[in-house]
C-alpha cells in the first residue's frame, strides 16, 4: 500500500463504531489524526485507546492525535474543527467522515408514521452534517492548494443505493449522501482531489450491536439469507477500505460507492 504516513486526516464519528476503527488503522499506519465526536467522554477515552495502537512496519514515531467535541449539525462548530485541525497539525490531506445515527423507530415505523423530529434528527446528522464537513475540508484543502493529492471519504450504506421498508429517513439520508459525494467529485477532481464514499452493510458496531437487539429477527435475515458470506462485519475490515480510499493506491477511484457487504448487494 502506497504510504499514508506522516499524512494529515480528519475524522468525523471517531469515538466508536467504524470511525474508532479507522482511526486506529490510521494511527498504526503513522497518519496525523484530527479526531471529532459529539461525546466528549466517549472521544477521549478512544483517543487513548488509539494512542496504545501498534504502528506498522516502517513507522518508527507515533503520529499526532488533535480531538476536539463537535456537533456535526452546527455549521458553525464544523468550521471550527476543521479550521483547529489545520492549525494544530499543519495541513489537511484526507478526511473521512463517518458520524452517522438511525431513528429510534427505524425498522418499526413507515412513511406515514415518521414524524418531523425522527426525520430532521437522522437527516441533519447523516446527511447534512456530511455536507457541513465536506464542504469545510473543501475549502481548507483549496487555500492550501499546492497540488498535492487529497482525499475524502463519506459514510453511505447499502440503505443509500436501495430501498429498505421502514427506513426512510435513514435510507433518505443515505442516497443524499451518495449524490453529494458524486457531485462533489465531478467538481474537484481538477484539484487533485478525489472524493468516495462507502457502503457498508451489517457492520458488528455498537449501533447495530442496539439494533439487533431490536429487531433480531430482520437483522438476522440479512446476515443468513441476504448475504454471500453470511456474517457480520468487523469495523476495522471497514477502515481498511477507507484507507485504501484515502491513499493513492485509488489514485484513479474518485465519485464511487464501494459496498463492503459481504455480497449483500450484488
Amino acid at each position: 500500500m502506497a504510504s499514508l504516513k506522516g499524512r494529515v486526516v480528519a475524522v468525523s464519528g471517531a469515538a466508536s463504531g467504524i470511525g474508532k476503527a479507522t482511526a486506529k488503522h490510521l494511527f498504526s499506519l503513522g497518519v496525523n489524526l484530527s479526531l471529532t465526536d459529539n461525546r466528549k467522554e466517549a472521544l477521549d477515552a478512544a483517543v487513548e485507546e488509539i494512542k496504545t495502537q501498534p504502528l506498522a512496519e516502517g513507522v518508527s514515531a507515533a503520529p499526532k492525535v488533535f480531538a476536539r467535541v463537535t456537533d456535526v449539525r452546527s455549521s458553525a462548530e464544523v468550521n471550527a474543527w476543521i479550521d483547529e485541525t489545520v492549525k494544530e497539525l499543519g495541513g489537511l490531506d484526507g478526511a473521512a467522515n463517518l458520524a452517522g445515527v438511525v431513528g429510534k423507530h427505524i425498522g418499526k415505523h413507515d412513511v406515514t408514521e415518521l414524524s418531523d423530529e425522527e426525520w430532521a434528527f437522522v437527516n441533519d446528522i447523516n446527511l447534512t452534517g456530511v455536507f457541513y464537513a465536506m464542504r469545510a475540508q473543501l475549502q481548507a484543502m483549496k487555500k492550501i492548494g499546492g497540488g498535492t493529492p487529497r482525499s475524502i471519504v463519506n459514510a453511505a450504506s447499502t440503505a443509500g443505493i436501495s430501498g429498505n421498508a421502514k427506513n426512510a429517513s435513514y435510507s433518505a439520508a443515505k442516497h443524499g449522501v451518495v449524490g453529494l459525494t458524486r457531485s462533489a467529485a465531478k467538481e474537484v477532481g481538477r484539484d487533485n482531489i478525489r472524493v468516495n464514499c462507502v457502503a457498508p452493510g451489517v457492520i458488528d458496531t455498537p449501533m447495530v450491536q442496539t439494533l439487533f437487539k431490536e429487531m433480531a429477527d430482520g437483522i438476522e435475515k440479512i446476515v443468513q439469507e441476504g448475504q454471500a458470506l453470511g456474517r457480520r462485519a468487523n469495523p476495522t475490515e471497514v477502515g481498511k477500505t477507507i484507507a485504501f480510499l484515502l491513499g493513492e493506491d485509488s489514485s484513479f477511484v474518485t465519485g464511487s460507492i464501494v459496498t463492503i457487504d459481504g455480497g449483500q448487494i450484488c
